[in-house]
């Protein structure tokens, strides 16, 4: 009986730990691209962070980014960004779509922390709905936090914030002769 017992808790200490940081997919990159552009399927880029893009975006981190060159879609004037944060623990990976320096989409797509994941739920993304950045930094929409995920949600808004930097930059150079 105590063998079987030894068993149960031992089992239950392997087994718990790799619940507890379970991978979910909601939506897989390449669907989130289908979605994003339905009548076109424009190749990947990559934009160097160099310079003035290097400095913001620390800025908007609050440290490095360890990217030397961060992969993008772009059709027009929209482009749609696959990034990756870590909420508490584990990265979070998230899509947003960028038209008129606005997100116009934004997507949990994998989600790898224990807790928070409610930050995939519509309530929660569609807060980003048409928000921009002031000053380079700030998010114009305010974002409210889910109790039990408030890394989780810090983690989004930096990366909102992010992908408004990063198309601001795309589109600049795409005009500039």
């Amino acid at each position: 009986m105590k063998n079987l017992v030894l068993t149960l808790v031992t089992l239950s200490f392997l087994v718990n730990p790799l619940s507890a940081h379970a991978k979910r997919v909601y939506l897989e990159p390449g669907d989130f691209l289908s979605q994003s552009f339905p009548k076109t399927s424009p190749d990947a880029n990559r934009l160097l962070i160099t310079g003035d893009l290097k400095t913001n975006l620390r800025k908007v981190l609050s440290g490095r980014y360890s990217k030397i060159r961060i992969p993008y879609w772009q059709s027009g004037n929209k482009t749609a960004w696959i990034l990756e944060r870590i909420g508490k623990e584990r990265p979070i990976t998230a899509g947003f779509v960028v038209e008129g320096n606005r997100i116009v989409s934004f997507k949990v797509l994998i989600f790898r922390e224990s807790r928070g994941w409610e930050i995939h739920n519509e309530f929660f993304t569609e807060q980003f709905d048409n928000a921009y950045l002031k000053d380079k930094q700030k998010l114009s929409n305010q974002v409210d936090n889910i109790t039990g995920a408030t890394m989780s949600v810090d983690a989004m808004k930096t990366l909102a914030r992010m992908a408004l930097l990063l198309h601001a930059e795309v589109i600049s150079k795409n005009s500039t002769p």
